[in-house]
C-alpha cells in the first residue's frame, strides 16, 4: 500500500486547480468503472478520485468509486476505507458548496462500520451523522433525510436518538409527498419510520405506519417482511439483525441512480 502522500497529492492539485471539466470526468468514470470490473482497484481508485474531483456534488461518480473501495477492501483492507474518507475529507474542504460530496463522506464513514471493533463503530458512527447534517444544511432531500434518520436508528434506545430519527424520516416522507413523483424505494422511508416507533417500543404505532406504507407501495419487501411477522418476538430477532452494526449496509444506491447514460447497473438504501 503507498503512503497516503503519494497518492493524494495528484488529487490535491486536481481539486484545488479545477483542471478537468464534466466530459472529462465522464471518461475517467468509464475507465474508473472499467478499471473496478477487472478488479485493477489501484487504476479504479485513481481514476475515480480524479472523476470525483472534476464533478465535487456527482453522487453517482462519488457513489461508484466508494463501492469499488468496499469490492476492494472488504473487512480486512481498512486502509482502503481511510483512503476513501481522507479524499472526501478533502474534497469537502475544497468544494464546501457540494452538498453530495458531503453524503458520500457520511457514506463513506457508514461503509467503514462493520470493518472496526465496537468503540470505533460508534465514533464513525457519530461523525457520519455530521456530515449527513453537513449535506442537509446545504440543500434538502429526500436521500439526506432517509439517510440520517435511518441512521440514527442503529443507536440503541438508551442513546435516546429514534425521535430524532423518526423526525428525520417524517421529513423525508413529507418531501416525497411535495415532489408528487412516488417511487418505490420511497417505501424505505416509512418501514424506517415504523422502526422508529418500534425502538421507542411502541409496535402498534410500528404497524399501523408500516401498514400505511404497504397501503401506498404495495408489495414492497420490506413492508411485507415487517408485517408478516405478527408475534412480537419474531418482529425483535427480525429487526436486530436488520439492525445490527456488524451487516454492511447498503450504500450503493441502485434504486435511486438507476442505470447510467451508458447501462451500467449503478450506483437502494438498504
Amino acid at each position: 500500500m503507498k503512503p497516503r502522500c503519494l497518492w493524494i497529492v495528484p488529487v490535491l492539485a486536481l481539486l484545488g486547480a479545477g483542471a478537468l471539466g464534466a466530459a472529462d470526468g465522464r471518461g475517467l468514470y468509464e475507465e474508473g468503472l472499467a478499471a473496478a470490473e477487472a478488479a485493477d482497484y489501484e487504476a479504479a481508485f485513481a481514476k475515480l478520485e480524479a472523476a470525483v474531483a472534476a464533478e465535487p456534488d456527482n453522487l453517482r461518480y462519488g457513489t461508484a468509486y466508494r463501492q469499488a473501495v468496499i469490492a476492494a477492501a472488504g473487512d480486512e483492507k481498512k486502509e482502503l476505507y481511510e483512503r476513501c474518507i481522507d479524499f472526501f475529507k478533502t474534497l469537502v474542504a475544497a468544494h464546501p458548496e457540494a452538498a453530495n460530496a458531503y453524503l458520500n463522506l457520511a457514506f463513506a464513514h457508514v461503509d467503514k462500520i462493520p470493518a472496526e471493533g465496537a468503540i470505533t463503530q460508534v465514533i464513525l458512527a457519530n461523525t457520519s451523522l455530521t456530515y449527513f447534517g453537513n449535506a442537509l444544511e446545504l440543500e434538502e432531500s429526500w436521500l439526506g433525510r432517509y439517510s440520517r434518520g435511518h441512521a440514527y436508528l442503529f443507536w440503541p434506545t438508551i442513546f435516546g436518538r429514534a425521535a430524532s430519527g423518526i423526525a428525520d424520516l417524517e421529513k423525508a416522507i413529507a418531501i416525497a409527498r411535495e415532489n408528487g413523483d412516488p417511487k418505490p424505494y420511497h417505501a424505505r422511508a416509512w418501514a424506517a419510520l415504523g422502526d422508529g416507533y418500534w425502538r421507542l417500543d411502541d409496535v402498534d404505532k410500528a404497524r399501523e405506519v408500516w401498514t400505511r406504507g404497504r397501503e401506498l407501495f404495495p408489495g414492497d419487501g420490506e413492508l411485507e417482511a415487517r408485517l408478516s411477522r405478527t408475534g412480537r418476538e419474531e418482529l425483535d430477532a427480525y429487526l436486530e439483525v436488520h439492525y445490527d452494526t456488524g451487516q454492511r449496509v447498503a450504500t450503493h444506491l441502485r434504486e435511486i441512480l438507476g442505470r447510467d447514460a451508458a447501462g451500467h447497473d449503478e450506483p437502494a438504501p438498504r
